[in-house]
């Protein structure tokens, strides 16, 4: 079974008065208000038609603002913020663009690249902005401490659905399997016993979160305490806060104790046989947090491993702010 649409002849619309349905005032005819466009159409022309200019127009190098929004998303996923600080409001209620300049030179270049993001992408993370360092000093917190004029790279924490991603990417279950069916966090979707939540995922519900069933206002279990958007409406950026709640979930819930235990067989099976401690504790930093311990890190590490388990280690750098923040 699917579900059709028929197209019909479209309504009549018009004015009303005080926004009331019953008091119909003058006709309007299909089109764009003056300050947006010339666009204008007769009310002859059928829906499809109408959709067709609609998208022309928004797809056109001469209409400005579609490219220069997309390229502010663009820049807001990499950097955390947009060039204009409201992404969804470029009129005059929205804030002005910190680099006026830069993003009508890039949103230019993504128009004259055919429109690639990948294009816009590379042109972004092969940048001296984006690869310059995100240490902090008192010269440039002086001048610009809301970090608007980016003079090193602002570091955040991962949003939750990468920490999830992150998690299973490091403990060897990241199922990378793409398209075909999603995966719920909840046994059923309503009802009067509330949204259980699932414990026990398959290899389909360890694919990437993006193929997570959203539940409109309803909290995803352990990772939605990062402020993930509970999908009853739209949020152009998130909120970023810091609670005692997600140091909680991150730390106690089973399924990153899971997650841990598989982590610590990912390291024993990547070990030689004879492996010493110190060899598990090594390998543990490089598939979590991509380096060397450091000497302080590895005594501490050793008194951990001697009073607990590799697991508990594991589960501790999976909690680590280096694991969860970018630098």
């Amino acid at each position: 079974m699917v579900y059709g649409g028929i197209f019909r002849k479209p309504e009549i619309t018009h004015v009303l008065h005080r926004g009331d349905p019953e008091q119909p005032g003058q006709q309007v005819s299909p089109g764009l208000s003056p300050p947006l466009g010339d666009l204008e159409l007769s009310a002859q022309h059928s829906g499809m038609e109408r959709r067709v200019a609609l998208a022309r127009w928004i797809s056109s190098p001469a209409n400005p603002l579609t490219a220069r929004v997309m390229v502010n998303r663009i820049w807001q996923f990499h950097f955390g913020r947009g060039l204009v600080d409201t992404p969804s409001d470029f009129g005059l209620n929205g804030v002005p663009p910190s680099h006026p300049a830069l993003l009508d030179w890039l949103a230019a270049e993504f128009i004259e690249s055919g429109w690639s993001i990948k294009h816009l992408h590379r042109l972004i993370l092969h940048s001296r902005t984006y690869r310059q360092s995100g240490r902090v000093h008192q010269a440039g917190l002086a001048k610009d401490a809301d970090m608007r004029l980016l003079w090193r790279f602002p570091g955040r924490r991962l949003e939750g659905e990468a920490i999830r991603d992150s998690l299973l990417q490091v403990s060897g279950k990241l199922n990378l399997e793409m398209a075909g069916p999603g995966f719920d966090f909840f046994k059923k979707r309503g009802g009067l016993d509330g949204y259980p939540p699932v414990s026990q995922f398959g290899a389909q519900g360890m694919k990437r979160m993006i193929y997570a069933h959203k539940v409109r206002m309803e909290r995803v279990p352990v990772f939605g305490a990062f402020d993930c958007p509970d999908a009853g409406q739209p949020m152009s950026r998130r909120n970023q806060s810091t609670t005692a709640i997600q140091a909680l979930n991150l730390f106690n819930s089973p399924f990153v104790q899971e997650q841990s235990k598989h982590l610590e067989k990912r390291v024993v099976s990547q070990c030689l046989p004879d492996a010493s401690t110190v060899d598990q504790i090594v390998m543990s930093f490089q598939l979590t947090l991509g380096r060397q311990p450091s000497q302080s890190e590895l005594k501490g590490a050793r008194e951990l491993m001697d009073q607990e388990s590799l697991a508990t280690l594991c589960r501790v750098l999976i909690n680590s702010s280096e694991f969860v923040y970018l630098p």
